[in-house]
């Protein structure tokens, strides 16, 4: 009895073990890799339309920034844009895909230390933003979305949020979160390195070093917008003010009231370009680290 225990168990482990083979050779497959390179490619037209549009904002060449949503919707208005939609659609399930297989294999060699394991957290953060970024552009191209972003969404899902019980706990816990993420991206940009997606053989010493200032200083950016979104959530909870909540383009254009916000949000547009290009350029020098 004791060996056809050990038997079984035997054979369970090997057909784990198998599995997890089978899982990371996918992971690392021709496939995975040319999917991931989509992936950079659309989340890099994302963001450098989002800098564009912010840039608009910022000389007054149009009402307001955009966020993600908004910037899908605007390249939805370009010509063929019905097409450029499927493919964003396509690029934003990939970079979601994407964000899990670094989280579970590693690619990046993060590691299980605490500040490999937060990057692994993020990773997973990412997979599900970038999921809900898919689902948008479908109902887009299904026309059960709407065209705009815009915090009026984050003020909706706030409002809705806080007429749950201890509603205003649970948003002031998602600001709290959204804060400490875009702190961390901050950080991220100042002491990370962003060279482990690119070839270096593939660049000059020049065009290396542009792509890796590029990225860094393209997430801190960010980092910057996401955590003024992270404070306004803190503040709609604590006020119990849904509509004190800002969405991505709510803190853009937070930062363009400021006193010379012309400048800092023309400035943030522009890292925010750099952020699109630096994913750009990855999409074209991508590399897997094995």
């Amino acid at each position: 009895m004791a060996t056809t225990r050990t038997r079984n168990r035997s054979t369970a482990d090997d057909i784990k073990a198998e599995g997890t083979r089978a899982a990371k050779q996918a992971a690392y497959s021709p496939l995975m890799e040319a999917l991931a390179r989509l992936g950079y490619a659309v989340r890099g037209l994302m963001y450098v339309m989002i800098g564009a549009i912010s840039l608009q904002a910022a000389i007054g060449k149009t009402t307001s920034p955009a966020d993600q949503i908004g910037a899908i919707a605007a390249i939805g208005h370009l010509a063929s844009g019905r097409i450029l939609l499927w493919v964003m659609l396509a690029g934003l399930a990939a970079y979601s895909l994407w964000g899990f297989v670094r989280a579970i294999f590693d690619p990046f060699h993060k590691g299980t230390d605490t500040s490999g394991l937060l990057a692994r957290l993020g990773y997973v953060i990412s997979a599900i933003t970038y999921a809900f970024f898919a689902l948008t552009t479908y109902g887009l191209l299904r026309g059960t979305s709407s065209n705009t972003g815009g915090s009026g969404q984050t003020i909706e899902f706030v409002s809705r949020l806080m007429q749950s019980p201890a509603g205003r706990i649970g948003v002031a816990v998602i600001g709290l979160a959204v804060l400490i993420g875009g702190l961390y991206q901050i950080y991220a940009g100042i002491t990370m390195n962003f060279e482990q997606t690119l070839k270096p053989y593939a660049l000059s010493p020049d065009e290396y070093r542009t792509a890796k200032e590029m990225g860094k200083i393209g997430t801190a950016v960010r980092g910057l917008v996401i955590g003024i979104v992270g404070g306004f959530l803190i503040l709609a909870a604590t006020s119990a003010d849904p509509a004190k909540a800002r969405g991505f383009s709510g803190a853009l254009s937070f930062l363009g009231q400021q006193p010379y916000g012309v400048y800092l949000l023309g400035v943030v547009a522009a890292g925010l370009i750099f952020l699109g290009l630096y994913s750009l350029m990855s999409a074209a020098w991508f590399r897997f680290r094995r």
